[in-house]
């Protein structure tokens, strides 16, 4: 059997000595080079069984290039790497045809792995997404950590295709940004993006809300309406909250989704669903399934492919970009221009965020409509931190507290939450998972990603810490070099 070529071209000599040796051993043929031009040349000579190549060059833009070998050779795939780690270049990457994009810094045995699926998958044709996305400006997600990198990457994928998305995360994550990316960067762009928040709708009227209702389907029904899916035909239909739909409703949603049709409420007539659904919740909905109160059925109808956005205090990182994104936006609509000095960032960074990007973009708006200065120092960043953190209570946390206490010290503050009465069932599974979560996530993260040694850590088999990942839903971000 012929020893597979692969063309490489970064403009790191590092990069490159690293590449030709892995791929080497492995009994690939690699080539080098640190510019595209030569790239094209090998290419044109009808040379290599797959391309890797950085995005900057000296020469030319390896995303640029991609097209160009593309239209001489559409069978060889381009494997694209870039350190500019934004939503547009994934989105772009995928777009030109590239088989894989992989962030700087990459993990060498992820991309050995995708070099050897590149070089054994048979060929698909290669769905287009927008070929007017052409520049970073007013790009909808905004970060470069590990964990918005692998986001990019499954956003990337499904640009091309209808399956339906569950997007979960905290309050204040950017779950609609999500939904609203898959929109305009998807093959549904030319249709309607049609957002619904299912916990803001009375429960009488979220049929109607949905499908419409017919004139005089029920009293006040003076006249026809369209309902959200016929609103957004041909476009996405965005579902915020859904844990927050009542059962019945639930169950008129699954047979939609099952029939792909519907009917108004009032109506005979079925109407065609040509929607892609999203669906969003910032609440747990497997515990919610155990307690009875949203459908299995209609949850695995609408998980087939889970995002998580992690909170804000778990990519701190990202902290920097998103409030110069914020400041840039504020300066756009009059305000002031201001800056923050490297001191109030790293108090920005250390803080929790429990209102995540938005009460990041609260402040950052405040900030630049209420204070003078041109720089923003630390001393102003604590002043409003400490008018945003909830009082303390009554409880004293101490540094000799073990695990125990903790949890006991929880548990009481939860009971004297709820003063109007019990807190819903449930609460066994919901401590455990509130455990299992940081515990298993934490674990992984020390063991940089490998679940073998995870298993090990922890004293579990490997099978149950995988089953784990997927029942929590549990983003591995394997660990870079």
């Amino acid at each position: 059997m012929a020893t597979s070529t692969i063309l490489v071209a970064d403009d790191d000599r590092a990069i490159r000595t690293v590449l030709n040796q892995a791929l080497a051993r492995l009994g690939y043929d690699v080539r080098t080079t640190g510019n595209a031009t030569t790239l094209w040349r090998w290419v044109q000579d009808g040379q290599g069984d797959l391309v890797i190549t950085d995005v900057i060059m000296p020469d030319e833009n390896g995303l640029d290039l991609i097209p160009r070998i593309k239209r001489i050779r559409p069978e060889l795939r381009i494997i694209v790497m870039s350190a500019q780690n934004t939503l547009m270049t994934a989105l772009k990457a995928a777009d030109r045809g590239a088989f894989e994009y992989l962030p700087k810094p990459f993990d060498l045995k992820e991309l050995i792995g995708v070099v050897q699926r590149a070089l054994t998958q048979p060929n698909a044709p290669i769905a287009r997404t927008n070929d007017d996305a052409d520049g970073d400006e007013g790009l909808p997600l905004i970060g470069r950590s590990p964990a918005m990198q692998e986001i990019y990457r499954v956003l990337a994928r499904l640009m091309g295709t209808d399956l339906t998305v569950m997007i979960s995360g905290e309050s204040g994550t950017g779950k609609e940004l999500v939904a609203r990316a898959l929109h305009d960067y998807g093959k549904r762009r030319n249709g309607a993006f049609v957002a619904i928040n299912m916990a803001a709708i009375p429960r009488e009227l979220i049929e109607s809300e949905l499908f419409g209702h017919e004139k005089g389907a029920f009293t006040g029904a003076t006249q026809r309406s369209a309902g959200r899916f016929e609103q957004s035909q041909g476009g996405t239909l965005f579902l915020d909250e859904i844990g927050d739909m009542p059962l019945d409703a639930q169950t008129r949603l699954l047979r939609v989704l099952q029939e792909g049709e519907y009917t108004t409420v009032g109506g005979r007539t079925p109407i065609r669903a040509d929607v892609r659904i999203v669906a969003a919740t910032h609440r747990d909905l497997r515990t919610l399934i155990r307690q009875g109160q949203f459908r299995e059925d209609l949850f695995y109808r609408l998980n087939v492919v889970p995002i998580r956005l992690p909170p804000l205090r778990e990519r701190s990182e990202d902290v920097p970009l998103l409030v110069r994104h914020f400041l840039g936006q504020a300066a756009q609509q009059g305000l002031p221009m201001k800056s923050i000095d490297q001191a109030g960032m790293e108090r920005l960074k250390q803080h929790r965020w429990p209102g995540n990007v938005r009460e990041l973009e609260n402040l950052v708006r405040r900030l630049a409509a209420l204070y003078a200065q041109e720089m923003i120092g630390v001393d102003v960043i604590e002043a409003e931190l400490s008018d945003t953190e909830p009082a303390p209570t009554a409880a004293v946390v101490t540094r000799s507290e073990n695990l125990g206490q903790a949890v006991e010290r929880h548990l009481k503050e939860y009971f004297a939450a709820h003063t109007d009465g019990m807190p819903s069932s449930g609460l066994y599974d919901l401590i455990l998972r509130e455990v299992e979560r940081p515990l298993l996530s934490l674990s992984l993260a020390a063991t940089r990603g490998n679940q073998i040694k995870a298993a090990q850590l922890l004293g579990v088999n490997r099978n149950t810490l995988r089953k784990k990942i997927r029942e929590l839903d549990i983003q591995v971000i394997r660990g870079l070099k």
